[in-house]
């Protein structure tokens, strides 16, 4: 049974991840759709899980942000400028969505 909850769980926040990449690329005018999301969201769980593994702290983040930024620029074919305003857009969506969702259940 729990892995059948982790595994709900991970799909779970794949699909939430995948919205919020989904809205800031098309925020900023990018074209491809929901599946390339998805993809930026696995690809960047995959990066930061080999990057934690390797690294701890800072440096696991400073690596993985860095391969992801990499990641997002080849999966949407755009430069670093383009990848670090959709990696903030991507945050502050990601922020706001913390705050919400864990309410939505209510108290219980």
């Amino acid at each position: 049974m729990a892995l059948l909850e982790v595994l709900l769980g991970f799909l779970i926040s794949m699909v939430i991840s995948g919205i919020v990449i989904y809205l800031s690329a098309k925020l900023l005018g990018e074209k491809e759709g929901f599946g390339t999301a998805i993809l930026a969201a696995l690809s960047g769980a995959i990066i930061f899980a080999i990057a934690s593994y390797f690294t701890v702290g800072w440096v696991a983040a400073l690596i993985g942000g860095i391969a992801w930024l990499i990641a997002l620029g080849s999966l949407y074919k755009i430069g670093w400028l383009k990848s670090f305003a959709v990696a903030v857009i991507i945050w502050v969506f990601a922020a706001i969505a913390s705050l919400v969702l864990p309410t939505l259940a209510g108290p219980f």
